[in-house]
């Protein structure tokens, strides 16, 4: 009787070693993503006003990839990304000359590290944000 209660008592700390590590995962995961937006925003907003031009569809902003990265770059600089352990930027660019597109990495790791997990995983997010002007 005492293995079988063992073996419960070590699968249940298993299960809840686990559920913490995933839901610090997720909680990571989405604070990362919500700066990948916010720096995309940034990245969006970052058009030349002198370049703006009418088209049928509405006012025009055409970004340039330069002007995204040092936008978000500046962004990051006072972003808090306390918390977010390795924080780098892997990509700030325009792909077709309306969206900005950013991506993010950084490490994570579990709250208790056991066999059943990693030490540490690198995570990555990506955003992507449009200007409209009416």
């Amino acid at each position: 009787m005492l293995p079988l209660f063992g073996g419960a008592v070590v699968l249940c700390l298993v299960i809840i070693l686990g559920i913490s590590a995933a839901t610090s995962l997720l909680i990571e995961r989405q604070r990362l993503f919500a700066l990948a937006d916010s720096a995309a925003l940034a990245g969006a907003e970052s058009f030349d006003p002198a370049r703006l031009s009418l088209a049928s569809s509405g006012i025009q902003a055409p970004l340039e990839s330069s002007r995204v990265a040092a936008a978000v770059r500046n962004f990051l600089s006072r972003a808090d990304s306390a918390g977010l352990d390795s924080l780098a930027l892997e990509a700030a660019h325009t792909p077709d000359g309306r969206h900005a597109e950013v991506r993010l990495s950084s490490m994570w790791a579990p709250p208790m590290v056991s066999e059943f997990f990693p030490a540490s995983l690198r995570i990555s997010a990506t955003a992507r944000s449009q200007v409209f002007i009416y």
